[in-house]
């Protein structure tokens, strides 16, 4: 499977340099060239699956060769150990819970697998890779959460003073280890302005082998 930036502006790449770059260089972001459709037998067997098991199935045509299936099954295995409770409200009504992981945000699921992807990316790579992060509240704490102790990794978030609630300060800025959090005197999008300055030095982009994890990605 190969991606494209939504800017198509630049050539199409595979998985691994999608994760491992986060921004197109043409300032996009990188999605897949075609959603393929899933084999009407996963719908029938998907009841008896667990989560974990479920999304293997669904990433493998994203993934192709470029990960076993053995080891995309441990990396989703690790990633995806939340809770995902279905309520039955009625008859014909269900919810489905996102919000049992670390940072009471659905944003956890995409956060903690798309550290491992990363970690997997980067140790093939060699060397260590560095996110950096504009929050102005859930996506720096998910990523944060997410990206604790992963290794090949480390991540610096850049958060607007004043204009997070203290809840999520102290999720994003008391973890240590591999997470950096700086605030910024301003607002969020001068933490967006501070990033995408960043992405825009070629020279520190390669040197510090810059990638980042916004809520999209």
């Amino acid at each position: 499977m190969k991606f494209r930036s939504t800017n198509r502006k630049c050539d199409e790449v595979r998985l691994c340099d999608a994760v491992l770059q986060g921004l197109a260089p043409d300032g996009g972001l990188y999605v897949p060239v075609s959603i393929p459709t899933l084999p009407p037998h996963f719908f029938t067997r998907m009841r008896s699956m667990k989560f974990p098991e479920t999304a293997v199935e669904v990433m493998l045509p994203f993934v192709g060769n470029e990960i076993p299936e053995p080891e995309l099954a441990r990396i989703l295995s690790d990633a995806l150990t939340i809770p995902v409770p279905l309520v039955t409200l009625s008859p014909r009504l269900h919810v489905l819970e996102l919000f049992h992981g670390p940072t009471l945000a659905f944003k956890d699921f995409g956060a903690r697998t798309m550290a491992r992807l990363l970690s997997y990316f980067a140790g093939k790579r060699g060397g260590e890779f560095t996110v950096l992060v504009a929050t102005s509240g859930d996506t720096g704490s998910a990523v944060a959460q997410g990206f604790l102790g992963v290794p090949g990794v480390r991540v610096t978030i850049l958060y607007p003073a004043g204009r997070v609630s203290a809840a999520q300060e102290k999720q994003f800025t008391t973890l240590g280890q591999n997470i950096t959090a700086l605030e910024v005197a301003g607002a969020f999008d001068d933490c967006q302005r501070l990033l995408k300055q960043a992405f825009a030095d070629a020279e520190l982009t390669e040197r510090i082998r810059l990638t980042t994890g916004n809520s999209i990605n």
